[in-house]
């Protein structure tokens, strides 16, 4: 440990306001101190730099040192965007609304921004307890507020938290919003002088029953004859939903009783993400017990839907939806609305999802746009009607949420399954229907999590140096390099293959975690029309592509790895 070292977190330690992190810190101090090389390398790293603001705001593990989420931290973020916003024009008394979700410390920080947005001379109203992240970006909107912040990690470990941050059109921020922040934030001075006000107002309840009301009204006149499964994955997700749904004349499902209520240490889960392995294995024990139609979930802050299906009878058992499935499910569902009304509209979705929208919306004659990865990109889409990112979310009122919303997704979803299972038929069928009309859209991911994230910096490396002229077989049409720009999409880190028949490749790094993620995909034609009164001969010629798709997916994948030694 150099002098160095030892000067900077004693320096922290006569600064940081919380007692928690304060003694964690002098433990630490005291076993380096006394050679302990394990806590002298996490005292490194919790001193290695500053934890980085960026368009996701700050997202990082918690404990002290400013390479850590905590209030010393949180402070100065409060107060660079308190300095931001006031510079860009917002007067005093201005609005920012605060949300919070159940993660450790979540009310701590959020009361710590309300008292630094207050002293800054702005006005503070914050939500009146943890609640999901899509009512943060609605009381944005509702209340004509200059920003919003939501404390929340969203699906990352327990041990994590985030600060994730909106302007005053509800959607998050993008460059150059987030270099002027971090300017600012870098520009605050001791944590002594930074001034402090009240904790501002906390909302009372008819905020949220505006936002339930809203949600519940997207539900149109309908059957509403279904038993479902819902799991919050301990998050806060619960209260909410259970009220939409009874609000919109739907039976209240049956909740997962060991992550119905919200906790911050998981215990049931690996990871709080529905995507993860084993994450929903309660839920659909649940559904098999209960005779479910429907399995539904989201992530601990909700603004992610996740939902699984009772398998096809030669597979047995319950089928999770890719986040692709279910986007191409609503999406088909509000052209079919839009249609209906005479409404026109944008269809949006990020670049590393289904190409199926796309043929969705110009079979129906409306716009699709392709944006990159993130809802703070999908969120500004000009005349924005639905936009989805495979990841799990799905904008389905960008009038009321300018971002993912897993609340009003899920009710949409149950919408959906409650006229296909009145006419005798599941969301599999439904999604049979599109494959019949538009080609079998199959996609798949190679997802490879790192310990160090120069080894992703490696893998990119060599895919520019020798990029694949083939994969699966399959010749690659055109491969980009997103760092330079691709037609109207911004730069980023990533490399996309377009290849032969339909399929594409796209390779990033993930913004929230340690991985690399490849999104493959491929189209597959059935050989069925939509006229095909056989219901089993349309299954049969579905599941023939489907088998066909597989195929290819893996010989893709298998090519991919080779070219990126992964």
């Amino acid at each position: 440990m150099t002098d160095d070292l030892r000067a900077r977190a004693r320096a922290w330690v006569a600064e940081d306001p919380d007692e928690q992190t304060r003694a964690e810190l002098e433990t630490l101090l005291a076993r380096a101190e006394d050679g302990d090389e394990a806590a002298g390398a996490e005292l490194a790293d919790a001193f290695d730099g500053t934890l980085e603001f960026g368009t996701a705001g700050l997202r990082g593990r918690q404990g002290p040192g400013p390479n850590r989420m905590n209030r010393v931290v949180v402070t100065r973020a409060a107060a660079g965007l308190a300095a931001y916003l006031l510079a860009q024009g917002a007067r005093p008394g201005d609005s920012v609304v605060i949300g919070y979700d159940a993660r450790h410390h979540s009310d701590t920080y959020a009361r710590d921004t309300a008292e630094v947005v207050t002293g800054a001379g702005l006005t503070a109203l914050t939500l009146p307890h943890a609640l999901p992240t899509p009512v943060l970006a609605y009381a944005i909107r509702e209340l004509d507020a200059v920003a919003g912040v939501m404390v929340t990690a969203s699906h990352n470990p327990p041990a994590d938290n985030g600060y994730k941050v909106y302007l005053g059109d509800g959607s998050q921020i993008v460059s150059p919003a987030d270099a002027g922040i971090a300017e600012r934030i870098a520009a605050v001075g001791p944590l002594a002088e930074v001034p402090r006000g009240t904790g501002g107002r906390t909302l009372d309840s008819q905020l949220l029953d505006r936002y339930l009301d809203t949600v519940a009204d997207l539900a149109e006149d309908g059957p509403r004859d279904l038993r479902v499964v819902y799991t919050p994955l301990h998050g806060v997700g619960g209260g909410t939903v259970g009220t939409v749904l009874e609000q919109a004349g739907f039976d209240a499902p049956h909740v997962v009783g060991p992550q119905e209520e919200p906790d911050p240490d998981f215990p049931t889960v690996e990871f709080p993400n529905p995507e993860e392995p084993g994450a929903m294995d309660l839920a659909m024990d649940l559904a098999v017990e209960v005779g479910a139609d429907l399995v539904v979930a989201n992530d601990p802050d909700a603004d992610r839907c996740a939902a699984a299906v009772p398998a096809p009878a030669t597979e047995r058992g319950w089928r999770m939806l890719r986040g692709d499935e279910v986007g191409a499910l609503l999406g088909s569902h509000l052209l079919a609305r839009a249609a209906a009304h005479g409404e026109e509209g944008v269809y949006a979705c990020s670049i590393v999802s289904s190409s199926l929208l796309g043929r969705m919306a110009q079979a129906a004659g409306q716009r699709h746009v392709e944006t990159l990865t993130g809802f703070k990109w999908i969120g500004r889409v000009e005349g924005l009607a639905y936009g989805y990112e495979e990841a799990l979310g799905y904008c389905v009122d960008p009038t009321h949420v300018r971002d993912k919303d897993g609340v009003s997704a899920l009710l949409l979803l149950c919408e959906i399954a409650a006229r296909a299972k009145a006419d005798g038929r599941t969301l599999l069928d439904l999604l049979d229907d599109l494959a019949i009309v538009h080609g079998l859209h199959a996609t798949d991911q190679v997802s490879v999590r790192v310990t160090d994230i120069s080894q992703i910096d490696a893998v990119l490396a060599r895919l520019r140096a020798q990029p694949p002229t083939t994969m699966g077989g399959f010749a690659v049409t055109s491969a980009e390099d997103l760092a330079d720009g691709a037609g109207d999409l911004p730069p980023t880190d990533g490399l996309r293959y377009r290849l032969a028949e339909g399929g594409r490749v796209v390779v990033r790094p993930s913004g929230t975690e340690p991985k690399l993620k490849c999104y493959l995909e491929v189209v597959v034609g059935v050989d069925a029309t939509d006229a095909e009164p056989d219901q089993d001969v349309r299954r049969d010629a579905v599941a023939a592509a489907r088998i066909a798709a597989a195929g290819r997916l893996d010989a893709i994948r298998a090519d991919l790895v080779e070219a990126a030694g992964l």
